[in-house]
């Protein structure tokens, strides 16, 4: 039998700007990723009017059968199904994570004849967005470990950090770890631990916001720590959601590539609720 990447890389893919097109997606605002893979500059997206017309179709809630028949294969066949009788038709899909792409579960781009393409690039890094939101998560617990060891003015209270580190891989060694040994050159000895990176709060306040501003304000508010008083101490309070935002702003704008069978494909975020 013939294997899904087999399948997918026997494909003709459609150049990207023809994708675009296809959806009206004028030149300027496509930002080409190699041949076949693209992203959508968001200013203009967010500029295009609500088509009354246009209606959602939401596939959920379905648990994969041994096959492999579940939530993607289904958007993409429906996708291609609604494409071939004549539909104007774009899917969305969470982008793959790389724990499970390596773990038992495997891909996360379809099955068989239905799949987005290239699955290859999809399920490994693709353009970069989960990169993104690691450096965005990490760069936070750096600034949080910076701010205690030089004069924790917040009153941070060390015992009290939730913020985590992440790693988009399944590495159950890291899941609670001792950080800042070594001396007092490398900070105040802790309890911490790493997170997937797809089930980072940073994660999920990607896939909530609406532009630029709101991904700002929403990183701005999140708690990290408490102080020995037990307050709250936010991003806003380490001064971070701008450094923040500034790695997040290409990752913002959606990433547009196609199925086997020539559909429009949106694949962006991942949120995992675990």
């Amino acid at each position: 039998m013939t294997s899904d990447i087999e399948i997918a890389q026997a494909a003709t893919p459609r150049p990207i700007a023809q994708i675009a097109d296809e959806l009206k997606i004028p030149e300027t605002s496509l930002e080409p990723y190699g041949r076949i893979k693209g992203k959508v500059n968001l200013n203009w997206l967010l500029k295009q009017p609500i088509r009354d017309s246009a209606r959602m179709i939401l596939v959920t809630a379905i648990s994969p059968t041994p096959a492999g028949e579940g939530k993607t294969t289904t958007t993409v066949g429906l996708g291609d199904a609604l494409k071939h009788i004549g539909k104007d038709v774009a899917i969305c899909l969470r982008e793959p994570s790389l724990g499970p792409v390596f773990g038992m579960k495997g891909g996360a781009a379809g099955g068989g004849y239905a799949q987005v393409i290239p699955m290859e690039d999809i399920n490994l890094h693709f353009n970069g967005d989960l990169h993104a939101i690691g450096v965005a998560n990490n760069l936070l617990a750096a600034l949080l470990d910076n701010h205690i060891h030089h004069g924790n003015v917040l009153d941070i209270d060390v015992r009290r950090v939730t913020w985590k580190r992440v790693l988009d891989m399944n590495d159950r060694a890291l899941r609670d770890i001792t950080v800042s040994l070594g001396g007092p050159g490398n900070g105040y000895p802790r309890q911490d631990g790493f997170d997937i990176v797809v089930a980072s709060e940073i994660m999920a306040i990607f896939c909530l916001a609406t532009d630029l501003d709101d991904l700002k304000a929403r990183l701005g508010r999140i708690v990290v720590a408490y102080t020995r008083d037990r307050q709250p101490v936010t991003a806003a309070d380490l001064k971070a959601e701008g450094a923040l935002t500034a790695v997040l702003k290409d990752a913002l704008a959606p990433n547009l590539v196609q199925t086997l069978e020539g559909t429009p494909a949106f694949v962006h975020g991942g949120p995992f609720a675990n």
